[in-house]
């Protein structure tokens, strides 16, 4: 259906949603690749350690708000992580059929390994910005994050 009316072209180079994406899945992917070598863990299971590291007990619907990861990846990230011996299930006490999540003895010693390297790719990722940059750039992530989920916080 043509219309009468000029529709401005895209520049996906300039488009900010296609630019954090390309970014975010870069950055994830050097990091990624370290722990994929090492542990055998994928993105998304490496996430979900992260996220259990540092809120130990949540379920599989917390991990998913928390991460915006689709539900099926967290699933299959949870088994995965369950056969490897990362992390461990735990029925919740007043309802057989939701469970929590912890980092096993294992699970815990392979996170303390990884978090070095991650913030190691962070600061080789903003090595070229002053401590001012940096704190200016979080604070725009921050607004952007307000602006596109004004209910709920993303980080």
């Amino acid at each position: 259906m043509a219309t009468s009316e000029t529709v401005e072209a895209l520049s996906l180079r300039a488009f900010l949603p296609y630019r954090l994406s390309v970014l975010s899945n870069t950055v994830s992917k050097r990091i990624a690749d370290l722990y994929q070598a090492e542990f055998g863990l994928s993105m998304p299971g490496w996430r979900i350690m992260a996220i259990l590291g540092e809120a130990p007990g949540l379920n599989a619907t917390e991990i998913v708000t928390r991460t915006a990861m689709d539900k099926v990846a967290v699933s299959r990230a949870v088994s995965n992580l369950i056969d490897l011996g990362h992390i461990k299930r735990e029925a919740a006490q007043n309802d057989g059929r939701r469970s929590h999540l912890f980092l096993t003895a294992k699970g815990e010693a392979t996170y303390q390994q990884i978090v070095p390297m991650a913030v190691a790719e962070e600061q080789a990722a903003t090595q070229g910005l002053t401590r001012a940059e940096i704190s200016e750039l979080n604070r725009l992530l921050e607004k952007v994050a307000s602006a596109v989920s004004p209910d709920r916080l993303l980080w």
